[in-house]
């Protein structure tokens, strides 16, 4: 089958599948709800606040050569919107760096392999290619 007949996207699709499962390099989670940070943040004693989320994100995503073990990262809504102390939106330092930026859409209903709606299927959408988001 041609990348022409699964549609307009197959191409800039298979592109973003290899750069995310490129050799030697893995996907980040860094999609933890305001719950869940929160869990983590109290086992610290650090106030879960939206100031906190960001300067943590910031640590993550500004670490010097995280590029060269990530190549993908899975974020939580919140993040979209944030920026680094400098005013960079974090996903253009994802960007930047060459680690392509995704969203967790959580649960819905979609058709299984089979066509079926029977089952839930968790569904993740990535930013395609580096121009997403």
């Amino acid at each position: 089958m041609s990348h022409a007949a699964l549609g307009p996207y197959a191409a800039e699709l298979i592109e973003t599948a290899r750069a995310i499962a490129a050799p030697g390099k893995g996907i980040l989670a860094a999609d933890e709800s305001t719950g869940t940070i929160g869990s983590r943040f109290k086992a610290i004693n650090v106030e879960n606040n939206e100031e906190n989320r960001r300067k943590y994100r910031q640590l993550l995503f500004k670490t010097e050569g995280i590029e060269e073990h990530i190549s993908g990262v899975i974020l939580f809504e919140e993040t979209l919107y944030q920026k680094a102390d400098d005013g960079t939106d974090f996903v253009e330092i994802l960007k930047q760096k060459n680690m392509i930026p995704g969203i967790k859409v959580g649960f819905n209903r979609s058709p299984s392999v089979f066509g079926s709606y029977s089952q839930h299927i968790f569904s993740c959408i990535y930013c395609v290619g580096r121009q997403g988001c």
